[in-house]
């Protein structure tokens, strides 16, 4: 008896914590971080999620917001959370893979440092130009900006973010001449996108949508499975014949490295019940995106793919920093 007393002891002093069972878990609340601020895409999809998962697994899940650098400093909370599963983040597979791309400083590891559960939705992007512009389809764009002497004039919300990299690897594969313009966010590059100070931007439906309905812009692609029902008659780049040009528009959600499998797995089936949830649902494509799932495991390994994509377009592009 006293043996196993000194040997309780000894854990006990070497900072050993009992921890719940997998099949207890949560039995407290849970941290969703979300990289971005408040208000955004990211964080209302979050939200929305949210509310639905903490209805299935009985406990609270708090959404955190923290974003500094770009997403940075919520992915390296995530590595260095314990791995019980009370921390989670939402990460977009373009951004979370750009930052470790571009700087050798991250701290964070965009494959090594999380867990992944499962996919979440994925985000529809236009392709948009002035409301006054003479370009009229994406076709009409290429040769618009193949005669203009300095190339086309395009709007991104900040160096590698996913519009940016879009708008590239679009140019890049019909080689046409550009000068990309970028802005702290959407809301300073829209400001100049309407009275045609810009050729062209990539924006996000919940960005475009009100801009669309309002005529103020012209959508001549989108980066989609499928088209959007707000403009049924825009194609998809896909059907352009140029989806080898984009850059992954998923999101999912992801756990701390480390976390035992079991507790993955039950986060995994909470998260795509929500999915399946015909209210958030239709509050997700409300937004003009698009409900995804997938297994951990699917969700890893296009994690992987696209963070190797992301390298080499970094590089193509010279945005590597020492």
């Amino acid at each position: 008896m006293f043996r196993r007393l000194m040997a309780l002891v000894a854990l006990v002093l070497c900072g050993w914590q009992p921890q719940a069972s997998a099949q207890d878990f949560p039995t407290r609340p849970i941290t969703l971080l979300v990289g971005l601020a408040a208000g955004g895409v990211t964080d209302v999809m979050a939200r929305i999620y949210a509310d639905a998962v903490s209805k299935t697994i009985g406990q609270k899940i708090i959404v955190e917001n923290r974003p500094a650098a770009s997403g940075a400093v919520a992915a390296a909370a995530l590595q260095n959370a314990q791995p019980d599963g009370y921390t989670l983040l939402i990460l977009s597979a373009a951004q979370h893979a750009t930052i470790p791309a571009i700087v050798d400083t991250a701290a964070y590891d965009p494959i090594k440092g999380n867990q992944p559960i499962t996919l979440l939705f994925d985000i529809t992007t236009v392709v948009a130009v002035p409301a006054d512009s003479p370009v009229n389809s994406f076709a009409e764009l290429i040769v618009f900006g193949k005669k203009k002497p300095d190339g086309l004039t395009f709007g991104s919300p900040g160096v590698g973010t996913p519009s940016h990299l879009t708008g590239a690897k679009l140019m890049a594969a019909t080689k046409t001449p550009v000068l990309f313009v970028h802005y702290r966010g959407g809301a300073p590059m829209m400001a100049d996108l309407l009275p045609g100070r810009l050729d062209v931007a990539v924006l996000s439906t919940p960005l475009a949508k009100a801009f669309l309905l309002d005529k103020k812009i012209k959508a001549i692609a989108l980066d989609a499975r499928e088209r959007w029902s707000v403009i049924p008659e825009v194609p998809t780049l896909r059907e352009l014949g140029l989806g080898d040009a984009t850059v992954a528009s998923w999101f999912g959600v992801a756990v701390a490295p480390g976390t035992p499998r079991a507790i993955v797995q039950k986060l995994h089936d909470a998260f795509t019940a929500a999915a399946r949830d015909p209210n958030v649902k239709r509050r997700i494509e409300d937004n003009g995106l698009t409900v995804a799932t997938s297994s951990p495991e699917e969700m890893g390994q296009l994690l992987v793919k696209e963070a190797a994509a992301i390298a080499q377009l970094v590089r193509t592009l010279g945005l590597r920093k020492p």
